[in-house]
């Protein structure tokens, strides 16, 4: 037998500590390679973390709710390697005693290797095109599956977000949200049950404090996330010195460019056409202008990025907050900007995103407008310095320039609040950027 230790490996930047939420196996179990074993949460996003080797769990190291550092052992995994189980040689065994045993681990190397390489073929296999035979499903998703009558054929046909594209419970979940409503699906039993699941997990009005009774006191807990949000934003607070610049943006034209090209978008790429997208198409163009601001700070001194890793603050379905990355977003076609804006979004709802997703940040945006805010006085995302909280859309009287005089009308106008570190941007820098985002907005044929 050998000893496999199941380590913690490093989820994301400045993440260096992790909470056990719970094990999914137990001391005993058998466990397969790529099985999830257990569930470990961090201040940025949730994540499983499946077995590199086949074999029997020996010993759990730490219990659930315990907080473990990158690297410390989790559990250990027995596993059946002949190689590795083979007595040491006494050194009164005869020569050729020794040369025999040598041949045998020499025999057996080989043998391994070739199963390495008939595993790798598999793997490439798999990746080239998927087959259920192949492919690796965990016993919750098996069990989804076998209630809900998704034939293999089906089920080999979703499109999996976890390691090596393996199929998750969010990802078969989404999936059921979506599947078209054949009579063969339509009844299963338990297929209500799911529906239920899936309008708990992703719908925007269940918050962690969903138990609440009008007719009585009630003492709830701050969950995890809420917690260790609370310390990071004040930790911002103590580290930046907070100013905020106000500029007013009229989106007129904007509005109107969108109503005409979401069907074009919908039936062309079949993605949707959000606001989201096209403040952040204006405000990487402004970083452009302002290389400054998309920086991140380190000790005593700025690092500024080379490329625009633009996060976007996303309301999680129990209430709570997640910063997706868009990578390099400066050099992103505008229809690759949308389909990547979406898919995010959707991983951020339904629980899916991974560790890479929500790292290397250089700036933020908050639209607190989908909410019917007016505008927001949003906390730097440390390391970074500087973020802009974009307010509701509101129809308002406005004054009309135009060569027969001014004219009152109806327009469509937006706040943006830029919130920077007094100690790294000045005031003038932190609103002509405000500024020069409106101007984005307000010119939009000219921005594309």
């Amino acid at each position: 037998m050998s000893r496999y230790y199941v380590k913690l490996p490093r989820m994301g930047e400045s993440v260096e500590e992790a909470v056990i939420t719970k094990w999914l196996k137990k001391e005993g179990d058998y466990v397969e390679i790529d099985e999830p074993i257990v569930e470990i949460a961090t201040d940025k996003v949730d994540s499983d973390l499946p077995s590199e080797v086949s074999g029997v769990i020996a010993e759990i190291k730490h219990q659930e709710e315990s907080v473990v550092c990158v690297g410390d052992i989790l559990a250990v995994i027995h596993t059946k390697q002949e190689s590795a189980a083979k007595p040491t040689v006494k050194k009164e065994k005869k020569h050729s005693e020794i040369k025999t045993k040598s041949s045998k681990s020499k025999t057996i190397e080989i043998e391994t290797q070739k199963e390495l390489d008939k595993q790798f073929e598999q793997a490439q296999s798999i990746i080239k095109q998927p087959q259920d035979s192949l492919r690796f499903y965990s016993p919750l998703v098996k069990n989804i599956a076998k209630k809900e009558d998704i034939s293999k054929k089906e089920l080999s046909s979703i499109l999996g977000t976890g390691k090596a594209g393996r199929v998750t419970k969010y990802d078969i979940l989404n999936y059921l949200k979506n599947r078209p409503l054949r009579s063969a699906f339509s009844t299963s039993s338990s297929f209500n049950g799911h529906r239920d699941d899936l309008k708990k997990e992703i719908h925007p009005s269940q918050t962690s404090v969903n138990t609440y009774s009008p007719n009585k006191n009630q003492l709830i807990e701050l969950s995890r996330m809420q917690k260790l949000t609370a310390q990071h934003m004040r930790e911002s607070l103590n580290n930046s010195a907070h100013v905020y610049s106000f500029v007013e943006a009229d989106v007129t034209d904007l509005w109107a460019w969108r109503e005409e090209k979401k069907e074009y978008f919908a039936k062309e790429f079949n993605q949707k056409l959000t606001f989201t997208p096209l403040l952040i198409h204006a405000i990487v163009k402004a970083l452009k202008d302002y290389p400054v601001l998309n920086s991140t700070k380190e000790n005593d001194k700025i690092k500024m990025w080379s490329s625009v890793n633009l996060g976007m603050a996303t309301a999680l379905p129990n209430g709570n907050l997640i910063v997706p990355v868009i990578k390099d977003a400066g050099n992103l076609h505008f229809i690759d900007l949308v389909s990547t804006v979406n898919k995010l979004a959707v991983k951020a709802r339904t629980n899916t995103l991974a560790p890479d997703d929500v790292k290397n940040g250089t700036y933020t945006m908050t639209n607190v407008g989908n909410f019917g805010t007016l505008m927001g006085t949003p906390i730097i995302h440390q390391p970074q310095i500087s973020i802009l909280a974009v307010g509701s859309i509101r129809k308002i009287p406005s004054v009309i320039e135009s060569p027969q005089g001014d004219l009152i009308g109806i327009r469509k106008k937006v706040i943006l609040s830029h919130c920077y570190d007094h100690q790294i941007i000045n005031g003038a820098t932190g609103s002509l950027f405000a500024k020069k985002v409106a101007d984005y907005l307000e010119n939009w044929k000219m921005a594309l």
